[in-house]
């Protein structure tokens, strides 16, 4: 092991097996260790579970991060001005959570009407896109069609949806 004061991530990222730390010991897994407690598994197996190792110690690391640069002084939390530290209310998150629901149902209902305001051919085309996310070229190939009419449909779909949206 390196420097005991590196990060976990730092640790794990630098160490060729999977470390652990505990609160009175550093335990490091190697290939060897994995390999001969586990003998149905492979090398790839192990270098799967050292990625998902890393990429985790990392998260956490990150997360930390990010904590840290909300933490605030207590002079600061006594400001009535500043709003951002405070937790709302169980009956305000009810309220949020109800509007952005309705918010949502509005949403659907408009796009369900905008998309019926395309031909059959514009909407397939459209929601393949978007939806789907495949190509203007992947959508061409399977409606054995070229990629510039697939291309001139979506942007006719695109505005008839401007032209209803913008109504209102």
């Amino acid at each position: 092991m390196k420097n005991y004061r590196d990060s976990d991530y730092a640790i794990n990222k630098n160490a060729k097996g999977i470390v652990y730390r505990f609160a009175d010991q550093t335990v490091e897994i190697t290939l060897a260790d994995y390999l001969r407690e586990n003998p149905a598994k492979t090398a790839a197996d192990f270098e799967a579970l050292k990625a998902l190792s890393d990429a985790d110690y990392y998260e956490t690391d990150r997360s930390g991060y990010r904590q840290s640069w909300k933490n605030t002084s207590l002079d600061k939390l006594a400001d009535d001005k500043n709003d951002a530290f405070t937790v709302p209310s169980a009956e305000d998150e009810v309220i949020l959570q109800a509007e952005q629901a309705a918010a949502y149902a509005k949403r659907k209902s408009s796009a369900v009407l905008v998309l019926d305001k395309l031909t059959d051919v514009q909407r397939r085309r459209y929601l393949m896109y978007h939806v789907q996310g495949l190509s203007t070229y992947q959508i061409a190939e399977r409606e054995g069609t070229n990629q510039k009419s697939v291309h001139e449909s979506l942007q006719a779909a695109e505005k008839k949806i401007k032209k209803y949206l913008s109504k209102g």
